[in-house]
């Protein structure tokens, strides 16, 4: 597990007025406010999450 990739994921754009669902996905990912970095493993689920609210984030290979 420790060879798996992994990606850093940015909030770039507030949840504020978004569905609960795609507020789900941010705190899922565990972004807690604008600006807020934090890096995820590579897989099919966080991938999914990001695909969901790719409008609000900003995501880097690792």
């Amino acid at each position: 597990m420790a060879d798996q990739k992994r990606i850093r994921v940015t909030l770039i754009r507030s949840v504020h007025g978004r569905g609960r669902k795609h507020t789900a996905c941010v705190r899922g990912l565990g972004l807690r406010r604008m600006h807020h970095s934090v890096e995820v493993e590579d897989t099919p689920q966080n991938r999914g999450m990001i695909n969901k609210v790719s409008y609000l984030l900003k995501c880097e290979e690792l």
